[in-house]
């Protein structure tokens, strides 16, 4: 098991980046710093609504994976406590996004986060903001 205390970026990258949920959708972390992470889906026929535009929720799972990472890059673990979103522009199959987040505010138990969706032609796609808890020792 990789210790998140002395390696937290590959801790936050393989271990909570490679959560089964993430791993069934396809979401591949793409870049993680301390405070920050990128992921990206492309995405698939099976992840549309009726009207073959991607579900809301696919997306959401994106922008929550991403914050996920994000938070726990940090030497200990952090949990959502919140999350909301607002999409702005639609995507489709074969469409590829692109979620980063960084901080807002860092506190010692708390923390606030951006995640920014968009699409590979750098078109914004939706925004989220999620609040951490962080279990600090």
């Amino acid at each position: 098991m990789i210790d998140k205390k002395t390696n937290p970026l590959r801790y936050a990258k393989e271990v909570v980046g490679g959560d089964p949920f993430a791993s069934l959708l396809g979401i591949v972390i793409e870049d993680v710093k301390t405070s920050y992470a990128k992921a990206s889906l492309t995405i698939k026929n099976e992840y549309c609504n009726s009207e073959m535009r991607t579900h809301g929720g696919v997306i959401f799972a994106l922008a929550d994976e991403t914050f996920a990472v994000a938070a726990n890059s940090m030497g200990y673990t952090a949990f959502g406590l919140e999350m909301k979103i607002n999409y702005f522009q639609a995507t489709g199959p074969g469409d590829k996004i692109i979620a980063e987040a960084v901080p807002i505010d860092l506190r010692k138990r708390v923390s606030l986060w951006n995640v920014e969706i968009k699409n590979d032609r750098g078109e914004k796609i939706a925004v989220a903001h999620g609040m951490a808890y962080h279990f600090v020792d």
